[in-house]
C-alpha cells in the first residue's frame, strides 16, 4: 500500500530571492547554453546544486561539483537563502501552460512517498536507456537530499485537489516563477492538519505511476539500501526511506503527453530503395501517400491507430494504417500502442534498423530526412494517459521515449532532506 507523508521541506526564502532567479528546469533537459544562463541569473540558482559545472581541475576525491553542491546547500542554509519549513507540510502546486495555443492548468502536491520495490504500489511505465545513474547517486550521497522531484500520477475520480486550489487561489502563492517556455509555476505551503489529512486521504493506498523520473526513483531505492546497510539501528522510519514526488491526480485533468518522433539512418543492408521499403510495409499496413509534408500534421491526429512516415527517396510523406496483425509475443496491454507497433513490428520484424534518433519537433525530423542525413522519419500521435495507466499497473514497459510528460516540473521549489 502506498504511503505519503508531509515533511519539513527546504524552500527558498522569498524575502531574499525571487523565484524566477533561483529555480531551474529538470537537469536532463538543461543544455550548456541554458546552464550558463541559469548561472548568470543568480549566485543562488538551484542549478549550482542540482547540475553544477565541471572544471578541468576537478578530481574524484578532491574538489568536484558534488563537493560544491554540498557546500552551496550548507552555505545557503546558513545564510537563510534556503530555510526549512517550521511544520511538516505538503506543498500544493499549480502550473499554467499552453499547448497548441490552448491554456492548460495542472495541479499536484509535493510529498514524501515511501520507497518500495517497483510494482509494489509504485509502477514504472517506460523502459529507460541504460545510462549511468552515478551522477544522481553521487548528488544524493553528498547532499543527503532529493534536490529534484519525481513526477508521478495517480487516479482518484472521487476526490481531488480542486477545492484546495480554489481556496488557495485567493491567497498569494509562497513562491512563483515563469519558466523558459512561458509557463507559470506557483507553490503554496499546506500545514493545516485538516488539509493535510484531506490530501493524505486522497492519495493513501492508490497505485502511483512514475511519469517522469524513472532513473531518479531507481537511484533513490539504491541510496535507501546503502543507508540501511550502514545503519545497524534502521527502523524503516528514517527520511531516507522516502523520496520527493510531485503527485498529480489524473482525474483533475491538465496532464499533457507529447509525442517523440523517430529518425532512422538505415532500415537494413538489403533495403536499397523507397519502393522496397513500401513493398515490405504493405504486408502489414495500408500505405496512404500524401500530397505534402504538411498534410502529415493535418491528417495523422484524426487516426486512432496510425503512424506517419517520410522517406529520403522518394521524398514523400505517408500515413501507415495498421491492419491489426497480432503481435502474439507482446503482452496485450502493449499490443495496440502505436509506439509498440513501430518498435516491435517495423523496427524489429519488418526491418533491421540502425542509427535511431529521437526528436520532439516534427519539422526537424522532416528537415533531417530531406537533407539526406537519415533514410526515414516516423511520426507518432501522443500516448494517452489511460494507456500509461493500463501498461503501468501490469508492470509492463513501453519502449524508450514513448511519453514526454509536459510541462516539466521546476527544480528548486522544494527540497527533501534525507537525514
Amino acid at each position: 500500500m502506498t504511503e505519503i507523508r508531509p515533511f519539513k521541506g527546504i524552500i527558498y526564502n522569498t524575502s531574499k530571492v525571487k523565484g524566477e532567479d533561483v529555480v531551474a528546469p529538470p537537469y536532463d533537459i538543461i543544455t550548456p547554453e541554458m546552464k550558463d544562463s541559469l548561472y548568470e541569473k543568480s549566485p543562488y540558482n538551484i542549478v549550482r546544486i542540482d547540475y553544477g559545472r565541471d572544471y578541468d581541475n576537478d578530481t574524484p576525491e578532491g574538489e568536484n561539483r558534488y563537493v560544491r553542491a554540498r557546500q552551496y546547500l550548507k552555505e545557503w542554509l546558513e545564510e537563510d537563502i534556503l530555510v526549512e519549513s517550521k511544520k511538516p507540510s505538503y506543498y500544493l502546486y499549480r502550473v499554467r501552460y499552453r499547448v497548441d495555443d490552448k491554456e492548460q492548468v495542472m495541479t499536484g502536491v509535493f510529498a514524501r512517498v515511501r520507497l518500495t520495490e517497483l510494482c509494489e504500489g509504485i509502477y514504472p511505465h517506460e523502459a529507460t536507456h541504460s545510462k549511468p545513474k552515478a551522477d544522481r547517486l553521487n548528488l544524493m550521497r553528498y547532499c543527503r537530499a532529493n534536490i529534484s522531484p519525481i513526477f508521478s500520477i495517480f487516479n482518484n475520480p472521487e476526490h481531488s485537489y480542486r477545492s484546495l486550489i480554489e481556496k488557495k487561489s485567493s491567497e498569494d502563492p509562497y513562491i512563483s516563477a515563469y519558466d523558459h517556455t512561458g509557463a507559470r509555476h506557483e507553490l503554496w505551503i499546506i500545514d493545516d492538519p485538516v488539509e493535510i489529512d484531506l490530501i493524505t486521504g486522497i492519495i493513501r493506498g492508490r497505485p502511483i505511476y512514475i511519469a517522469d523520473g524513472h532513473h531518479r526513483y531507481e537511484t533513490a531505492l539504491e541510496y535507501m539500501k546503502e543507508r540501511k546497510r550502514a545503519n545497524p539501528h534502521h527502523t524503516g522510519d528514517e527520511p531516507y526511506n522516502y523520496v520527493l514526488m510531485l503527485l498529480v491526480n489524473i482525474s483533475d485533468g491538465g496532464l499533457c503527453i507529447l509525442p517523440t518522433h523517430r529518425l532512422v539512418k538505415s532500415l537494413g543492408p538489403v533495403i536499397q530503395s523507397g519502393e522496397s521499403i513500401l513493398h515490405r510495409l504493405r504486408e502489414y499496413f495500408e500505405v496512404k501517400p500524401l500530397k505534402s509534408d504538411e498534410d502529415l500534421f493535418k491528417e495523422l491526429p484524426f487516426y486512432e491507430h496510425a503512424l506517419g512516415m517520410i522517406l529520403k527517396n522518394p521524398p514523400q510523406s505517408y500515413i501507415l494504417i495498421h491492419r491489426g496483425i497480432n503481435l502474439r509475443d507482446t503482452p496485450e496491454a502493449l499490443r495496440g500502442l502505436d509506439v509498440t507497433v513501430l518498435h516491435e513490428l517495423i523496427f524489429k520484424k519488418i526491418f533491421s534498423i540502425d542509427g535511431l534518433a529521437y526528436e520532439m519537433d516534427p519539422h526537424i525530423v522532416i528537415n533531417e530526412v530531406r537533407k539526406g542525413d537519415y533514410i526515414a522519419g516516423f511520426f507518432l500521435n501522443p500516448t494517452k494517459v489511460t494507456e500509461v495507466e493500463r501498461v503501468a499497473i501490469e508492470c509492463l514497459r513501453m519502449p524508450p521515449k514513448s511519453t514526454y510528460f509536459y510541462p516539466k516540473i521546476l527544480t528548486g521549489l522544494v527540497i527533501n532532506r534525507l537525514d
